[in-house]
Order: structure tokens, then sequence, then C-alpha cells
């Protein structure tokens, strides 16, 4: 009985094509609504820190340098992120969004799962860690 459904399964993957996609190679087109990893708009921002307060994940601090100057960092965990858009929902200057071509994470090493956006100087300045500013 089980040699003749394994004939039954052999002659129908003969006759049908196979279902299998030759993903890195040949690539879909990403649904609009999909939800990929967060870009954020530094121009648009005031630094009021609603993105990191409402993230049920608490994967976004937003580093204040200078409030007046405008200067700030936000660091993204995406490692820690549910992609859950609430961030993007409660900024109230849409400088935060969803991005539906950027959605390939795979890194070797966790670090490489922290991103850093702002000015580069700034970045540079809180990634070496020897400044006073207040984390939101």
């Amino acid at each position: 009985m089980r040699f003749a459904a394994m004939i039954g399964d052999i002659t129908s993957a003969l006759i049908h094509r196979p279902v299998t996609e030759q993903y890195p190679f040949e690539r879909r087109e990403t649904p609009e609504r999909l939800r990929g990893i967060l870009h954020w708009d530094p121009e648009k921002c005031i630094g009021c820190g609603l993105c990191a307060k409402d993230c049920p994940a608490g994967a976004i601090e937003l580093i204040v340098l200078d409030k007046k100057a405008k200067r700030f960092v936000l660091r993204y965990h995406s490692d820690r992120c549910t992609f859950c858009a609430q961030c993007v929902f409660s900024c109230r200057q849409d400088c935060l969004s969803m991005s539906n071509v950027d959605w390939e994470l795979a890194v070797t090493e966790r670090s490489g799962l922290i991103c850093h956006y702002g000015e580069k100087k700034d970045v540079e300045e809180v990634l070496a860690g020897n400044l006073t500013h207040d984390s939101v």
C-alpha cells in the first residue's frame, strides 16, 4: 500500500512543475504594506521622543545632543523590534516610516542589527560615548 502511494507521488512530481522558488536569484515584488526596517527623516524630527516612549519593545532610543540646534541621534535595535509600527503611528511629525524594500535583516553578528541614524559627526560622538546627553 505504501509503495503505491510513493509511485503516485513520483508520477505527480514528474508531471507538475516544482513549487520551489529560487529565492535570492528570483525575487518577487514586495507587498506595499510590508513592514521592514525603520527609516527616520531627521529634518522633520523635533526630538519629542514619542516614538521611543510608545515603542512596546524598547527598540528605539532618541539621543538628544542639542535640542535647539536639532542635533539628534536615533538608535534603532532591529533585533528587538516587533515591526508593529506603533512608533510610526505615534510620530506627529511624520518622520518615521517602515520600509517595504529593506526587510532582509540577516546578519552574522548581533551588532549589525543596531542602526544609528543622524549626522555622521553626531553618530560618531554618540558611539565614542564621551558626551553628556539626554536619552529619551
